[in-house]
């Protein structure tokens, strides 16, 4: 679940808590207020809608427009939510209770909470079946505006190539870097023989760390240290300097860190703040992008109406047998594999990068020499022998950098689109707005 989406959630819902107490103690005579297609807005959904709306704008500081004004503004975005939500019955798309309870726990968690205290909050101001509602509804509608949009949506090769090679595609494709730094401070009045003995500290705590100790840990230490009274041992600060490119590093550690590896330390670095520890902690969007790949064949043989379980395991146990007779795997697969998508090849699976194979399968051959027959074995899918017959580590920068590139100006688009579409569904609708 995307940042942004558990945003949207929680300010809806937290708004809904405020205002929970007062709509549950109101009884409404509810009626139609819109007709949509094959569906209707009642008028307690647009009085929940308008309180919302106006406790948002209030909590943001925003002004509160004409009653008149923000009801239609409420009741057209009914309309075209009870739309989309039509069309997301008629597609399948709905979350089971699990899912739900997911998505709560998270909200519970950023609201401090456990999810029991999430539930209690919630029930005691009755609003625990509308927040699950909520819920379900706003995972409908994301999944249904990512498939329609997106299809809307023709990302170019020529697109792709342009953004790679501008300079905002430079600065966005640009690696991340999450830094760790320790810093030993030198005053400008300290001498030459205590500027030394706090190098030879930093480096004191250099070797401590590569010799096993955390380095957050050697940090703490030195500074429980320095409070000590009498003071054992040097000021020291530092800390994470969050995800960063690297021009956005401190001057001293622009050069540095695109030639460190992840969790690489490196020190003591003199400047005239004084010595400093780096340690990469971890690097997003490496341009380096090395992949383990396999190049597998199998047969297959499924359990069906007209095959036990039984019978499966004894035909692949036979087919394993002829191979190893010395009979073709590819023709043998030909003539029994029941996998559609590898059967024609003779059971070639094709190149598979590590993780791109179904995980049960991918757990059996992965230590299974190259060349070297599987001995019969179950998944999910059925009865499998298999055979490596090739490895190897693949760079796919350049397609990782691609891919990226793609959901970036994908991502661009996007919003205009669902825009566009939403106007589309709206004027293809039928629309009644009863009289106030």
């Amino acid at each position: 679940m995307n940042k942004a989406f558990c945003v949207r959630l929680l300010v809806i819902l937290v708004l809904g808590l405020t205002a929970g107490n007062a709509l549950a103690q109101r009884q409404v005579l509810d009626k139609v207020v819109a007709i949509v297609d094959e569906g209707v807005v009642l008028q307690s959904e647009l009085d929940t809608r308008l309180t919302e709306a106006r406790e948002q704008m209030t909590a943001s500081g925003q002004p509160v427009p004409p009653a008149a004004q923000l009801r239609e503004q409420a009741l057209e975005s009914l309309v075209v939510e009870n739309l989309q939500m039509q069309l997301a019955e008629r597609m399948g798309i709905r979350y089971d209770d699990d899912t739900v309870n997911g998505v709560m726990q998270t909200l519970a968690e950023q609201n401090n909470m456990t999810f029991d205290q999430y539930v209690s909050a919630l029930e005691s101001v009755g609003r625990y079946i509308i927040t699950r509602e909520q819920i379900r509804k706003e995972l409908s509608l994301r999944d249904l505006q990512r498939g329609m949009v997106n299809r809307r949506i023709n990302i170019t090769d020529q697109e792709i190539e342009n953004f790679l090679n501008s300079e905002m595609g430079r600065v966005t494709m640009a690696p991340d870097y999450l830094v760790d730094q320790t810093l030993i401070p030198i005053g400008e009045d300290d001498a030459p023989e205590l500027i030394a003995a706090k190098q030879a500290f930093a480096q004191q705590m250099l070797e401590a760390v590569q010799a096993g100790t955390d380095f957050a840990e050697a940090r703490a230490i030195a500074q429980r240290g320095a409070v000590a009274s009498p003071p054992t041992a040097f000021q020291v600060s530092g800390g994470e300097l969050g995800w960063r490119k690297a021009d956005g590093l401190p001057t001293l550690f622009v050069d540095l860190v695109p030639t460190m590896e992840a969790n690489e330390i490196r020190g003591p670095i003199r400047s005239p703040s004084g010595f400093h520890l780096v340690k990469l902690v971890a690097v997003q969007g490496d341009v380096e992008n090395l992949v383990n790949q396999t190049l597998a064949r199998h047969i297959l043989i499924t359990p069906n109406e007209i095959r036990t379980e039984e019978q499966a395991e004894t035909l692949i146990r036979s087919l394993h047998g002829r191979i190893k007779a010395g009979e073709d795997f590819a023709e043998i697969a030909r003539q029994n594999s029941d996998d559609a998508a590898s059967v024609v090849a003779g059971g070639d699976m094709g190149w598979a990068s590590e993780g791109g194979m179904p995980p049960d399968f991918e757990a059996q051959i992965r230590d299974l020499e190259i060349g070297t027959l599987s001995e019969p074995f179950r998944t999910s899918f059925g009865w499998h022998v298999a055979e490596v017959m090739e490895r190897r580590v693949e760079d796919m920068s350049r397609e990782f950098s691609r891919q990226q590139a793609e959901n970036t100006l994908r991502n661009r688009k996007f919003e205009v689109e669902l825009q566009n579409w939403l106007v589309e569904i709206r004027e293809q609708a039928y629309v009644k707005i009863s009289p106030q």
